[in-house]
């Protein structure tokens, strides 16, 4: 017959899964976990490539588009959209960027940044 009592404390079975499965966790974390900094800012408005800049400046930048002006602030290392015509402001919501991957886009007035380092995470970028 079978014994259902259970005492509450864990086995040495269960203490090998508990620590084998904090180990996996761990790598897999450190392993596919990109936290690397940006050092490339790539700017495109419309169809093409406006610039590619340094993050290592202080700069503000105009660009126009479709429906107005968009303009884009660079400091200490990170980016963000300060303010653009188009109504919902998402772009200015997205706040600053400094990651790798990370990616502000105004689609009603099609311009779009997009930070770079030493490698890309993905393969492209449409909108």
């Amino acid at each position: 017959m079978l014994n259902t009592r259970y005492s509450g404390k864990p086995l040495v079975g269960d203490w090998l899964i508990i620590i084998l499965s904090v180990a996996l966790v761990l790598t897999l974390f450190k392993t596919l976990w990109h936290v690397e900094q940006a050092t490339k800012l790539l700017i495109r408005q419309g169809d093409h490539v406006f610039a590619t800049l340094s993050l290592d400046q202080e700069r503000m930048i105009r660009i126009q588009g479709p429906i107005g002006y968009s303009t884009i602030i660079l400091s200490n290392g990170k980016v963000r959209f300060e303010s653009s015509p188009c109504s919902n402001q998402y772009c200015v919501h997205q706040g600053w960027l400094n990651r790798v991957g990370q990616v502000a886009v105004c689609l009603p007035n099609q311009v779009s940044l997009e930070l770079l380092g030493r490698q890309k995470s993905y393969d492209s970028l449409n909108y």
